[in-house]
């Protein structure tokens, strides 16, 4: 079992709060690049600007509890007024610390059951 979690989250937006969102992303995925337990943080929107999805992945269950509560938590008012989360779909094996914090936003949990994540050394 491995202990890296990910998600993928469908979200609306707004067009016309486009430059908005994006202003308010910018310093949050800047601060969870520094994140030692983030792999990846990853925003992508259809051509329309209405629909965000949006991809994460943490080294385990500490690593995702603490962006949410030391660096999420900072623009959490911003990104709710901005994006309505439409799905939440979490991979992996959260602990109950993280199954807590993720049940908040109405996550729907998939147990990978084969497969593989490549990791730095191959």
């Amino acid at each position: 079992m491995r202990d890296e979690i990910y998600w993928i989250v469908t979200a609306s937006v707004e067009p016309q709060s486009y430059d908005a969102v994006v202003a308010m992303l910018a310093p949050l995925v800047e601060a969870t690049r520094q994140e030692p337990g983030s792999n990846a943080y990853d925003y992508s929107i259809n051509a329309d600007h209405t629909v965000v999805h949006i991809f994460e992945s943490y080294r385990d269950s500490e690593a995702l509890v603490a962006h949410v509560q030391d660096t999420f938590s900072q623009f959490a008012a911003e990104f709710t007024a901005l994006l309505s989360i439409d799905g939440f779909v979490v991979y992996g094996w959260p602990d109950p610390a993280a199954k807590e914090i993720l049940d908040g936003f109405g996550s729907v949990y998939m147990t990978p059951f084969i497969g593989y994540t490549q990791s730095d050394g191959g």
